[in-house]
């Protein structure tokens, strides 16, 4: 009996292992290079909010026709919180800002993060930007 236990114990072990390293993580501090597709759900419907380009620690955008003007650094700590160095369009003006921007990497589905943004009456709106192609 303590012999099948310890081969379960040993399985469970290998997993965990196993699944630990097939899976992506924040441990380089950058989210994959390309560009993200930016929307927001609203009103019934999702409306587009631009492209950001990444491309290591360097990003540019939102754009939503033509190129970028500049591009700025960020951070991204251990847990994926990323930290825009620079301003990030629509989300950083008219009296709007960043609460809080945090990256998924899952390896099932395409890199993504979610912004945070706060409006100046107070209210918060939640936008997601995938992954789609290479810049």
């Amino acid at each position: 009996m303590a012999s099948l236990i310890y081969r379960i114990f040993i399985g469970m072990v290998l997993l965990a292992a196993a699944t630990g390293i097939a899976r992506a993580d924040f441990s380089d501090g950058k989210m994959p290079d390309g560009t993200y597709h930016c929307e927001v759900y609203l009103l019934g419907m999702f409306i587009n909010l631009g492209d950001i380009t990444i491309k290591g620690n360097v990003y540019a955008g939102p754009v939503t026709f033509g190129a970028a003007q500049q591009g700025y650094n960020y951070q991204m700590d251990a847990n994926g919180v990323i930290s825009w160095l620079g301003p990030l369009g629509g989300y950083t003006a008219g009296g709007n800002s960043l609460s809080l921007t945090q990256a998924t990497l899952d390896g099932q589905s395409p890199p993504s993060f979610d912004i945070i943004m706060k409006q100046p009456d107070g209210a918060f709106t939640a936008s997601t930007c995938t992954k789609g192609g290479n810049p």
